[in-house]
């Protein structure tokens, strides 16, 4: 009799076609492998379908994501324009969700391709690291427009540069610090019983990103909150002096700006809390299919990141009509910044 196909690492198993395999609840998930008679001996229609095509989604999230955001990347380092500290901190985001898509695509690759352990570690690593760059990107972009509304008069100074590059440094290592931890040997492979829902990482792994990830949500929670009410304050002030404060045009916009700062902090929260709840409660012996439902939601915030932090800032739109045109319209040169920018 013919000998089984080896196992391909994957996401959320040591077979990716496990989740072919239908099952029931958690336990068969566990206590079942999922193997398949040599293809040789099955008619071609018998054949199993070898790619999960939640992995396709996800490689296909990761190639838009690393096309999306390498425009940002090659415009900011293209102009020397744009290495104000807001810049460099967009910048370290779109590099982060680069990497990050390159690692989804790059995972992909290697689980069905070389079908290595080491390869599946170096790619979960990458994949790791780059998402908790760009979460921790996120956070000292709120801190930069924090500061930014609250030391507005000394904000431009060189201390102001120092703390970003500080920022940038602190957060880069320690996200390469929580990539490298599979790598050097805070996996499961060893034992499968201490995997969590996202193979190789422990449980104990993944509940450190997920609280983690909740203290961070808390803290940038706190911080645009204090920003509208900066913003608030300020634009009740200009208004008093406008005499009318429902029709003052300031107000308006800032009402604007208010609104953005919800939908930036509500856009964030319903890509990545599904995922980081769902971590903390489960394990590997739950359905692959409720881990790719939360996953592949998470993956589309590094998709939407370039949309809410790049593309709608008036340099970086400026820069963009350069690069793709050569020129760049009157009504993005013209236009004046309002708080809904912020």
């Amino acid at each position: 009799m013919s000998e089984e196909p080896p196992a391909t690492p994957s996401w959320l198993s040591p077979d990716p076609t496990a989740w072919a395999s239908g099952g029931g609840g958690p336990t068969d998930n566990a206590s079942v492998p999922v193997t398949f008679p040599a293809e040789e001996s099955l008619a071609p229609r018998q054949l199993p379908l070898l790619v999960n095509p939640w992995d396709i989604v996800l490689c296909t999230s990761g190639t838009l994501i690393a096309c999306e955001n390498a425009l940002v990347v090659l415009v900011i380092w293209q102009n020397p324009a744009l290495r104000a500290p807001m810049f460099l901190l967009i910048g370290s985001l779109a590099l982060a969700d680069l990497l990050a898509g390159l690692g989804l695509v790059l995972h992909f690759t290697c689980a069905y391709l070389l079908q290595s352990d080491s390869a599946q570690l170096l790619t979960v690593g990458l994949v790791v690291a780059s998402f908790s760059a760009s979460v921790f990107s996120l956070l000292a972009i709120t801190i930069d427009r924090y500061l930014s509304l609250y030391y507005a008069l000394t904000y431009n100074s060189e201390r102001t540069a120092a703390f970003t590059y500080t920022m940038l440094v602190l957060l880069w290592g320690l996200s390469l610090c929580l990539g490298l931890l599979p790598v050097t040997g805070v996996n499961c492979l060893a034992e499968e019983a201490t995997c969590s829902v996202v193979r190789p990482l422990t449980k104990n792994n993944i509940a450190v990103l997920s609280v983690s990830f909740l203290l961070l949500f808390g803290l940038m929670l706190q911080l645009y909150v204090q920003i509208c009410k900066i913003v608030m304050r300020h634009a009740h002030q200009i208004a008093l002096q406008h005499h009318f404060l429902a029709a003052s045009p300031h107000y308006v916009t800032t009402r604007k700006g208010v609104s953005t700062l919800a939908i930036i902090l509500g856009t964030f929260a319903a890509c990545w809390m599904p995922f980081t709840v769902y971590s903390l409660i489960a394990d590997y012996t739950y359905p692959p299919l409720y881990t790719y439902a939360t996953l592949v939601p998470a993956t589309y915030n590094s998709v939407i990141n370039p949309v809410i932090y790049a593309f709608r800032n008036q340099e970086i739109q400026k820069a963009l009509w350069l690069v793709c045109c050569g020129c760049v319209p009157a009504s993005v040169a013209q236009r004046a910044r309002t708080p809904s920018d912020v």
